[in-house]
């Protein structure tokens, strides 16, 4: 599989897929919630259908886990390489306005990520890099910079989620970064501030989906990253119901054990 061939279609297949979401806020929605009380509106499937649609032309026969498909029960028997599509992450934020919310495409292959697309509609910003290969981020205008990590300094900058922090989190901070400063970012934005050399530390110590994470995992290992699970292990894929119990995103270093602070 050529996966730089693959990039150029999929980010444009990210783009389409964000300016249908920016089509359905100017027009207004309305809000529909899972069984998980999640919420999804019409531009949640709308950018999926227009992502499945270019996975389907640019990677025939590759199985395809999409958030809104999975919701719906339909999920391909899986092989070693597979999408991981959120074609919406971040819908608390677009519900309530916000901008930081992401399109995403992820490729995992025997279980880690090699492959990653994010795209920030509202900043016209995309992410993509390939595992063992080049990082970049495109702005609007079409102008690309490479993405590498930074060496953290004294003070380290954390990233947190805006709508997900929990407890156990902020207890975490506390004993293990108490000195460092805080950010909140919502969405698969906190993988791309790593990868941009914008921040250091991502702790989540709540769950996600795989699709949540895959596409902004992939980039930031290809800007020379890390993710670690609580235990300290890479963090994999293809897990039973597709979801990460937690992990820790940094920028190469090895932090703390998330383990010891992991909610019951």
């Amino acid at each position: 599989m050529d996966l730089a061939a693959l990039l150029e279609p999929l980010g444009l297949a990210c783009r389409e897929a964000g300016e249908a979401i920016r089509a359905v806020r100017r027009r207004g929605f309305d809000v529909a919630h899972k069984g998980d009380l999640s919420p999804v509106t019409e531009a949640d499937h709308a950018a999926e259908a227009i992502i499945l649609a270019a996975l389907a032309r640019h990677a025939p026969g590759i199985p395809v886990v999409a958030e809104e498909e999975a919701a719906a029960g339909r999920i391909p028997d899986l092989a070693d390489a597979f999408f991981l599509v959120d074609p919406l992450d971040g819908t608390r934020e677009y519900v309530r306005g916000g901008d930081d919310y992401t399109v995403n495409i992820g490729l995992v292959v025997g279980g880690s990520p090699v492959l990653g697309l994010v795209l920030a509609p509202e900043q016209g910003r995309l992410w993509a890099g390939i595992v063992g290969g080049d990082a970049w981020v495109e702005e609007a205008g079409g102008t690309r910079e490479p993405l590498r990590v930074r060496v953290p300094g004294e003070r380290l900058t954390v990233v947190a989620s805006k709508s997900h922090m929990n407890q156990a989190t902020r207890d975490f901070l506390a004993a293990e970064v108490p000195e460092a400063e805080l950010v909140s970012v919502g969405s698969s934005l906190k993988f791309c501030l790593l990868a941009e050399s914008a921040a250091d530390y991502y702790p989540r110590l709540s769950p996600t989906s795989e699709w949540d994470t895959a596409a902004g995992h992939a980039v930031l290992l290809a800007a020379g990253g890390r993710v670690d699970a609580p235990d300290g292990s890479p963090l994999g894929y293809g897990k039973p119901s597709f979801l990460n119990p937690g992990f820790a995103a940094s920028s190469g270093w090895r932090g703390p054990l998330l383990a010891p602070y992991m909610p019951d």
